[in-house]
């Protein structure tokens, strides 16, 4: 069997794949462009890859391909039709990151929540030596405990930022973007509702036709100034001009963002020209990326791997 990584970098360094050699040939890309993806793979059995895309440009010459495995959960990139006409099967990977993306989502809010960025940069430009008082009280914050926690997107991640939440004293509701999730323990709201009762409002939610721009303009004129926005979903979720412009004009208090509409980062994106630190924290998405959730996203590979050819 031989076995082509099309863009092992995607994966990290760090991750250890010596289990794959011992199920056959294996060859590593850095990265692939489609123009070089068929004589990458013309002969292989198995490919591997996050964004490449799969379609009969890609891999008609591959004579061997009876399998693609998707390093991630999301599969926008394969052409499935294609795919399933030819008898060559795929396997994505769910669930590997749901730790590590509950995690950032409350790293990111503390960051902004009890403005971290201003009294760390206060003590380390020595403003706090020989201070008149043990306690500078310059910017204010407050506590997660009493305050409404409004998530889009009440799937695995969303369902385990909400018990965190709950468990720091946090009153959860939640909108489901399909309007079929019904979640036991959490109150279910219209978008309306959530926007403008929530002081803490986080989006786990996948890009869908429903949910493509759904943070809008007229969405941020409904949020409290008081509130802070995380997307932890995807980047075309949020309208980026209308969450720049929010923020610019004091719609709302503050935002995280970990995913973009365009990634690597636009040189053209608004959200370049907003420097304040208490205002804006942008992560280049990060929060899948712990050590153990690559790790655990790389062992499932391996095993669909294992289990299709069993």
């Amino acid at each position: 069997m031989k076995i082509v990584f099309l863009d092992v970098k995607t994966i990290g360094e760090d991750i250890d794949l010596s289990g794959y050699d011992k199920v056959g040939e294996v060859v590593k890309y850095d990265f692939t462009t489609p123009e070089q993806m068929p004589e990458r793979i013309k002969d292989a059995d198995v490919i591997v890859l996050n964004k490449a895309p799969v379609n009969e440009m890609t891999i008609g010459s591959a004579e061997n391909l009876k399998l693609v495995c998707v390093t991630a959960t999301g599969t926008n990139n394969l052409d499935k039709e294609y795919l399933d006409k030819h008898g060559i099967a795929w396997r994505n990977v769910a669930g590997y990151s749901t730790e590590s993306v509950a995690q950032h989502t409350f790293a990111m809010l503390f960051y902004l929540l009890e403005k971290l960025s201003y009294y760390d940069a206060y003590v380390k430009e020595e403003r706090y030596v020989n201070d008149t008082i043990f306690t500078h009280f310059a910017e204010h914050w407050n506590e997660i405990c009493g305050k409404t926690w409004g998530i889009i997107g009440l799937g695995n991640i969303g369902r385990r930022v909400a018990d965190i939440a709950k468990a720091f004293g946090a009153n959860v509701i939640y909108y489901s973007t399909s309007g079929k999730n019904n979640q036991e323990g959490y109150t279910r709201v219209d978008f309306d509702t959530l926007l403008s009762t929530s002081d803490i409002v986080s989006v786990h939610a996948p890009l869908t036709a429903e949910t493509e721009n759904l943070m809008n303009k007229d969405a941020f004129a409904k949020m409290k100034p008081s509130a802070i926005f995380l997307n932890l979903g995807r980047g075309a979720i949020v309208a980026e001009q209308d969450i720049a412009d929010a923020l610019n004009n004091g719609q709302i208090a503050a935002a995280g963002l970990d995913v973009l509409c365009a990634e690597p980062m636009s040189a053209e994106n608004p959200l370049l020209h907003i420097k304040d630190s208490k205002k804006l924290l942008i992560t280049p998405h990060i929060a899948w990326a712990s050590t153990e959730a690559r790790t655990k996203l790389m062992d499932l590979v391996l095993k669909n791997i294992k289990d299709y050819f069993a």
